[in-house]
């Protein structure tokens, strides 16, 4: 600790006590733990790094296995320029604009991201950016409660389950006209939606509709469809997209959703043990003044000269709290630069190479795992570039046994869904190469000959 003997005295003097005691003495002794910690004997700092070493040291990084592991977190290549960006000093001490007339640098960033974002949706205007995926999807249905003064949210059991768990804590507490009412399901079948279940479920009261394509089990939604079953019912449409398959699937604001929401960690963010990440949102013109969060907008100043501004601030640190659109929003300044390098870095033909690229390789190992003894397709129809099989074995198994041969097979999809247990969920990036993808078949089918009692592995 930094404090000798005798600055503890100087402190305790300037304050007027004798000890250190004496600044609990409003605590009841009987509520005091009267025995020291239970922590072992300080460390040099010598001794400290070979502790701390010896504790990585039991890890298994990522990086050092086969990855086809998804399920939001995705092992794409992130290129250089984007740390060599985000890192100089001016982005690592000034990413929040509490002085925007002070950060033009910073404003302009956020700017461009917002429009890169507007690109990618198809949608008029995006926000600075939110926390991820999950806190994204809430505030997509707080803005829909706002717009339709209805509190009923229909989601589709396709939407990744974290985020429905976030979207039912968040709602719990809120008063009927903030989203509080009911949250209905809409089971998946092979990964997709039932459409007929979908229209049963919403009714007069129902403020949003979610859906996500790709599905977290890999299906392509009828999205356009579900839009219309939405506004029919005089909802509002929130489509949760992947922005990376948005270099190849059709634009939300193109099959009309009226809100376009999700987590761009596939966009030049690490996989850096599941966060930080970044949500991002957009919404048409109208929508614009129930966006939650910042908005960064361009004007020129007297001289003529372009600046950027903070257009709106419906933040509670930036308004009177009753106004705020939301008090637990905030943009992730320093990962949407990051973002927004990696887009620059693809441009306009990178992204859509690199959506195909994931896509065929995911389409290319589903055929050969296919081939495998025993193993079925779950998910049905074209996948994007993650998709689920039926194993004869809890796919439990498989993950823990792949792993010492150096593979991450995949999720075990029964750790979200009931009655799940042999399904596997995988994910194929362009990063993985055809060697490693006929490794993983041949691993499986060694596994499972001799799991099944087929043969040995």
């Amino acid at each position: 600790m930094p404090h000798s003997d005798e600055d503890v005295r100087d402190m305790l003097a300037a304050v007027g006590a004798t000890s250190v005691d004496d600044l609990f003495h409003e605590i009841p002794a009987h509520v005091r733990l009267d025995r020291p910690l239970d922590l072992p004997e300080g460390l040099s700092e010598d001794e400290l790094f070979g502790e701390v070493a010896a504790l990585a040291a039991r890890d298994v990084p990522a990086s050092e296995l086969v990855s086809f592991l998804g399920a939001g977190v995705y092992d794409h290549y992130v290129p250089a320029v984007v740390d060599a960006i985000v890192s100089r000093s001016e982005f690592l001490t000034a990413y929040t604009p509490y002085q925007p007339e002070r950060s033009q640098g910073v404003l302009q960033s956020i700017f461009e991201y917002q429009t890169a974002i507007c690109e990618l949706t198809g949608l008029d205007v995006s926000n600075a950016s939110l926390y991820d995926g999950g806190t994204a999807v809430t505030e997509a249905v707080f803005l829909a409660a706002a717009r339709t003064r209805r509190d009923g949210v229909v989601v589709g059991a396709g939407v990744h389950p974290e985020y429905r768990r976030v979207l039912r804590t968040e709602t719990a507490g809120c008063a009927p006209d903030g989203c509080g009412g009911a949250i209905v399901e809409v089971p998946c079948h092979e990964g997709l939606t039932s459409m007929d279940a979908l229209r049963e479920a919403v009714d007069e009261q129902t403020a949003a509709v979610v859906l996500q394509c790709p599905s977290f089990l890999g299906g392509l939604e009828p999205m356009a469809e579900a839009a219309t079953v939405a506004h029919d019912a005089g909802a509002l449409f929130v489509a949760v997209v992947d922005p990376v398959s948005l270099g190849l699937l059709e634009a939300p604001g193109q099959y009309g959703a009226d809100v376009a929401v999700g987590d761009a960690q596939p966009l030049g963010q690490p996989m850096s043990y599941g966060g930080p990440h970044l949500g991002f949102m957009a919404v048409p013109s109208k929508l614009t003044r129930l966006l939650p969060g910042r908005l960064v907008g361009r004007t020129v100043d007297a001289g003529g000269a372009p600046g950027y501004v903070l257009t709106f601030q419906t933040r509670e640190q930036h308004i009177r709290r009753e106004k705020a659109t939301s008090n637990i929003c905030s943009n992730q300044a320093l990962n949407a630069l990051a973002a927004l390098v990696y887009l620059g870095w693809l441009g306009k033909q990178g992204l859509p190479e690199l959506a195909t690229l994931c896509s065929r390789k995911a389409d290319y190992l589903r055929r050969r795992l296919l081939e495998v003894p025993g193993v079925e397709s779950f998910t049905q129809g074209p996948v994007f570039r993650e998709f689920a099989v039926r194993l004869p074995v809890p796919a439990a198994d498989v993950v823990a046994a792949l792993e010492p041969r150096g593979i991450l097979a995949g999720l075990d999809a029964g750790r979200f869904y009931d009655g799940f247990d042999d399904i596997l969920l995988i994910a194929v990036t362009e990063r993985r190469t055809r060697e490693q993808m006929d490794a993983f078949a041949e691993a499986l089918a060694a596994y499972l000959a001799t799991a099944t009692g087929g043969g040995t592995a």
